[in-house]
């Protein structure tokens, strides 16, 4: 008699708690992506914030299913502009995903 075993095959499993993670590459110029894992299904925004916690730029990401947004084509994309479109200078800032009830902020690096 033969065992049988059971596979996960999912192509994006539910991970085990919403996570903010470092953006890549950091330091950047002129762009950076912002990977990010949900636990729970949410509407996502990321918010970027100077050194002097003035907000840069705000992208509403819209409503995500629960998985984990890692890659180039799935995590959130920041150009290193303002909601105005000017180009931010160098310098430490801040990006916060919320995500629902979940809050998270991790900072991050323009070199130019």
């Amino acid at each position: 008699i033969r065992d049988r075993v059971q596979v996960d095959l999912r192509l994006n499993p539910i991970p085990p708690a919403t996570r903010l993670l470092p953006n890549y590459p950091n330091p950047f110029n002129p762009e950076t992506w912002i990977p990010f894992q949900l636990h729970q299904s949410a509407t996502v925004s990321v918010l970027i914030y100077n050194a002097a916690g003035k907000k840069v730029r705000q992208m509403d990401i819209g409503f995500r299913i629960a998985g984990s947004y890692y890659s180039m084509g799935r995590a959130v994309y920041w150009n290193g502009k303002t909601d105005l479109g000017e180009i931010v200078s160098s310098g430490v800032y801040f990006y916060t995903l919320q995500a629902g009830a979940f809050t998270s902020t991790r900072r991050l690096v323009i070199l130019k």
